[in-house]
C-alpha cells in the first residue's frame, strides 16, 4: 500500500495558483480570463489569433475586435477559461505571435468592462407592463415595438447581462444578440 503525497506548503501555494489540483480527488480551478491583446492591424492578425486557440483546443466564450486611438493597432478583448497552467500556456502563445504587440490578463487587475445585449421578447397585454418594469429596474431601453415583440437595449457589465437575460426568461424571448465583453484596466 502506497503512503499519501505529502506536499510541503510551497507546492500547495504553487499548485493553488496554477489552479493544479491539489489531492488526487480535486478538480483543477478554472475561471472566466479577460485577456487583452494588442496586435498589429493586419490581414490575417484576428485569424491567427483565433487559429491559435483552435489549433491548442482552447475554447473562446467572447471576442471583440476594435481600431484604438492609433488606427495601426487593433485591439482584441477575449474571454476564455481555464486554469492557471492553461491561461499562463494561452499568454505565452499569443506573445509568440507575429502580429502580437502586447498580451495582458485583466483577470487578476481591477477593471471596468461593459457589453452591450439586444433582446427581443414576446408580449401580451397581461405581461407587457411586468416586461417595462424589467427592463426599468435594469436601466435598459425600448429600440423597437411591434405588436408582438419589444425589443431592448441594454449595456453593462456581463453579470447584469446575465441577470437580464434571467429575469427574461419567464416570458418568450425571441432572440438574444451580445456584443461580448469589451474591458479596460483601471488606473491605480
Amino acid at each position: 500500500m502506497t503512503e499519501p503525497l505529502v506536499l510541503t506548503p510551497q507546492q500547495i501555494i504553487r499548485k493553488k495558483a496554477a489552479g493544479e489540483p491539489i489531492e488526487p480527488d480535486d478538480n483543477e480551478i478554472s475561471q472566466a480570463h479577460t485577456i487583452v491583446v494588442l496586435v498589429e492591424n493586419t490581414i490575417g492578425a484576428f485569424v491567427r489569433v483565433i487559429n491559435m486557440f483552435s489549433a491548442r483546443g482552447f475554447n473562446i466564450d467572447s471576442v471583440t475586435v476594435g481600431a484604438t486611438e492609433d488606427p495601426s493597432i487593433s485591439r482584441m478583448n477575449i474571454v476564455t477559461m481555464g486554469n492557471g497552467r492553461i491561461i499562463a500556456q494561452i499568454l505565452r502563445q499569443l506573445s509568440r505571435l507575429v502580429d502580437t504587440i502586447e498580451v495582458i490578463d485583466l483577470s487578476d487587475t481591477d477593471f471596468v468592462e461593459r457589453e452591450l445585449c439586444l433582446l427581443k421578447v414576446c408580449y401580451t397585454q397581461d405581461s407587457r407592463s411586468e416586461i417595462l418594469d424589467i427592463n426599468d429596474i435594469f436601466g435598459g431601453k425600448v429600440v423597437d415595438i411591434t405588436a408582438k415583440t419589444m425589443t431592448f437595449e441594454l449595456r453593462g457589465p456581463s453579470k447584469k447581462i446575465d441577470a437580464f437575460i434571467g429575469m427574461m426568461a419567464t416570458h418568450t424571448i425571441v432572440e438574444v444578440a451580445r456584443s461580448g465583453r469589451v474591458a479596460m484596466q483601471r488606473d491605480s
